[in-house]
């Protein structure tokens, strides 16, 4: 007969094992699942112990004096592989930055952090068990790491905390969803604020050299006319809602580098209606990363049919519109901001292959010229075209 004891144990392993499978599936988006079973598998590791609490410093890394960045989520960088392959990139071409997920689409932190609200919240999903160990991996090969936080699309501050959060106006009791069935924070809510200041600030502790911050707006997609904000007024223009959250970042972040990303629109409208306006955000981030992907503009732009076919004619009209606008604002209000765009290394509208990607970044270089301060690529499973970059040599600075 088998023990009882026995029987338990046998229980709590079986339940314990479901558990864990049961908030992976939930959480692990599906284009980041693919591209990890698919590349990486082999050295996954799923035993992440807790993270262990030093002293906190910040980074004294020297920055290059033009940034190339390709972007990982926080499960990339949470495989050894794919960080070796980062790094590999970063050695081999001109690439000398990464972009990681801190806190992305899902509102869960990729490592343990010392933010009370974080742990009341149950926002840590520590990915990465020791973060300064993980950074400074980066900085040994030189190169410079940023933080990306998503802002205002948080799933997780919205379970937690429903009076920050956008409810139906059809029916105040449910949470309102975009397309994606994401939750959104009211952008007007300042405890939200100070949430993502908090967190901002001890990324920055743990030698980060870069605070990147991404919707940081009003919801852009799914029933609009359904919305009901707890703390907006819906009379004060939401550019001035927006734009006082980034007077009020920069007063938390005095010395931070901070960049802000802005839909690749933003370069050439005035407003979008979800408060972007690029101008505001020039006074009080180091970098405005416009995300010019071409497949993101509508058929008739520029009267191209399908954008995405020129990536070099969309980014070049882009860029050189944003730095106009840059170069008006300076004759008013001189700012210290510079432009470093998102570009589009994924295939959508068309196939994106080394010559595509070579445009848009030569198509940036050109644009700008002597105001060239570099570009970020973004691709959702983190594969780049190695092709379309120049070689690590001495004159990439």
């Amino acid at each position: 007969m088998i023990p009882r004891s026995f029987l338990i144990l046998i229980i709590i392993i079986i339940v314990g094992g479901f558990f864990i499978f049961l908030q992976k599936s939930i959480f692990l988006p599906q284009k980041e699942n693919n591209f990890i079973e698919k590349e990486f598998s082999p050295s996954i590791t799923t035993d992440i112990t807790p993270a262990v609490d030093i002293e906190s410093q910040k980074s004294t890394f020297q920055p290059p004096e033009i940034v190339r960045a390709v972007y990982l989520t926080n499960w990339s960088a949470a495989n050894p592989r794919v960080v070796d392959y980062a790094v590999d990139i970063a050695k081999n071409t001109e690439i000398n930055a990464v972009v990681i997920d801190i806190k992305d689409w899902s509102g869960y932190i990729t490592y343990d952090t010392q933010v009370l609200e974080a742990e009341q919240y149950n926002a840590e999903r520590a990915l990465i068990p020791d973060i300064e160990a993980f950074v400074e991996r980066f900085h040994k090969e030189g190169i410079y790491v940023i933080a990306r936080i998503t802002v205002f699309q948080d799933p997780v501050l919205a379970l937690a905390r429903p009076d920050l959060a956008v409810h139906q106006k059809s029916d105040k009791s449910l949470l309102w969803l975009d397309k994606s069935g994401l939750a959104w924070i009211d952008p007007a809510a300042k405890d939200a604020w100070d949430y993502n200041i908090a967190i901002a600030r001890d990324v920055l502790n743990r030698g980060f050299d870069e605070l990147n911050f991404d919707y940081v707006r009003f919801p852009s997609d799914g029933n609009l006319q359904d919305m009901n904000f707890p703390l907006w007024d819906e009379t004060t223009p939401r550019n001035v809602i927006i734009k006082e959250f980034y007077k009020y970042l920069r007063e938390k972040l005095p010395q931070a580098v901070l960049s802000i990303d802005l839909f690749g629109l933003s370069t050439v409208n005035s407003d979008l209606g979800v408060g972007q306006v690029i101008e505001n955000a020039y006074q009080y981030f180091d970098f405005v990363s416009p995300m010019v992907y071409p497949s993101h503009y509508a058929e008739g732009f520029l009267g191209y049919q399908n954008p995405a076919e020129y990536p070099y004619e969309v980014v070049k009209h882009s860029m050189e519109s944003a730095l106009k606008k840059l170069n008006l604002l300076n004759q008013l209000n001189p700012t210290k901001a510079k432009l470093r765009p998102w570009l589009q290394d994924f295939d959508l509208g068309a196939t994106y292959d080394e010559e595509q990607v070579r445009a848009e970044i030569d198509a940036v270089s050109e644009a700008l010229g002597e105001n060239f301060s570099g570009f970020m690529l973004w691709n959702s499973k983190n594969i780049y075209t190695k092709e379309a970059l120049f070689p690590a040599n001495e004159n990439i600075k």
